[in-house]
């Protein structure tokens, strides 16, 4: 069996152990596409997978407001209390972490199964919830900057 094939199946496995149903669907997905053979798929994956899936968070993150759930006037409270805020600013950083985790991520793919196997071991062990890999590349990239090359 081919190596990549087998790391691919043992992802799946820790996916679905670690009931991450993200991760088990993308790599169930890149297991078939290698078993039928079907490789040309594989280079516009590598250089436009990141950026779709940067446009499909926000379009689910905004899709109560375009639907009408979130009034306008709730967007004018937003300013109104410590907490939302402090929500705001965190918001901000986020994004900004998330857009130095996703140049991390393109310019070294390696980064990006290590931010995988760490998402995985985090749900599987932790409980945790599998969110955040840019953020967690962005913090990388964040820590990177301060070490010597």
């Amino acid at each position: 069996m081919d190596i990549i094939n087998l790391f691919l199946l043992v992802l799946l496995a820790l996916g679905i152990v670690g009931d991450n149903s993200t991760v088990s669907i993308a790599v169930a997905i890149l297991l078939l596409f290698r078993l039928l053979h079907f490789d040309k798929a594989f280079p516009f994956l590598e250089q436009y997978g990141l950026q779709v899936g940067i446009v499909i968070l926000p379009i689910g993150v905004l899709s109560p407001l375009a639907s009408g759930k979130i009034k306008p006037e709730s967007i004018l409270h937003i300013f109104t209390s410590w907490q939302t805020i402090l929500a705001v600013a965190i918001g901000i950083l986020v994004a900004y972490l998330g857009g130095k985790g996703a140049s991390l991520m393109m310019s070294n793919p390696l980064i990006v199964t290590g931010i995988l196997a760490g998402t995985i071991i985090g749900v599987t062990i932790f409980r945790g919830v599998p969110v955040g890999p840019l953020i967690a590349a962005g913090i990388l990239a964040f820590i990177l900057q301060f070490v010597p090359k």
